[in-house]
């Protein structure tokens, strides 16, 4: 079982090397079999459909994503701040960033799924299962906000990162001063869990 989870792992990783340089209209079985050097039809028998090998590589993205376990213990031993929500999202962007190809990918595939109704079942249960995760998370940390704000912050995010690895505007914004006037006006007004208000806050405009 444990050399099966392996395979289809490193197939996968050969599926989203292939999404890099061809695209999702050059994403095959035989080009993820060649790709990971393996005999046809290997592929198949591990995602029997093409939505399943899309919504597949969508898994393994939000798998690579994992954050390093020293570094949120590191984060959660402080106390709940608008700083610590801050270096909460740059560790986010640092993230996402370090693997430009993996969050074009995940722009790949969402953009597939629109044409792809099965692809849109199986990728957005993904997605949907992150966000509730983060939800989770972000209540249990202490931090301020909750669904909502979470929400907003994936929403941002996603437009930060669409500008940072694919054709910007040029702005001349440094991404870390967007991350700090972001945070600092998405939980303006908000208040902690207990009910205090968020120390260092700006006043909601």
């Amino acid at each position: 079982m444990a050399r099966n989870v392996e395979r289809r792992a490193a197939l996968a990783d050969a599926g989203l090397r292939v999404l890099a340089a061809t695209g999702a209209r050059g994403l095959t079985h035989r080009a993820v079999d060649a790709e990971a050097e393996v005999p046809v039809g290997t592929a198949s028998n591990y995602f029997r459909s093409r939505d399943a090998l899309l919504g597949a590589l969508g898994e393994r993205i939000m798998e690579r994503f994992a954050p390093d376990e020293e570094v949120l213990a590191a984060l959660g031993a402080r106390e709940p701040s608008l700083e610590l929500f801050t270096d909460y999202v740059r560790y986010i962007v640092e993230r996402t960033t370090r693997q430009p190809e993996l969050t074009r990918a995940l722009f790949e595939l969402r953009l597939e799924a629109v044409r792809r109704p099965d692809l849109a079942r199986i990728l957005g249960g993904t997605l949907r299962r992150g966000y509730r995760d983060d939800v989770a998370f972000h209540v249990a940390s202490g931090l301020p906000g909750g669904a909502f704000e979470v929400a907003l912050l994936h929403y941002a995010m996603d437009g930060l990162l669409l500008d940072l690895l694919t054709t910007s505007i040029d702005a001349g914004f440094d991404a870390d001063e967007v991350v700090s006037a972001f945070v600092s006006r998405l939980v303006a007004g908000v208040s902690h869990p207990s009910g205090r208000a968020d120390p260092g806050r700006t006043p909601a405009a």
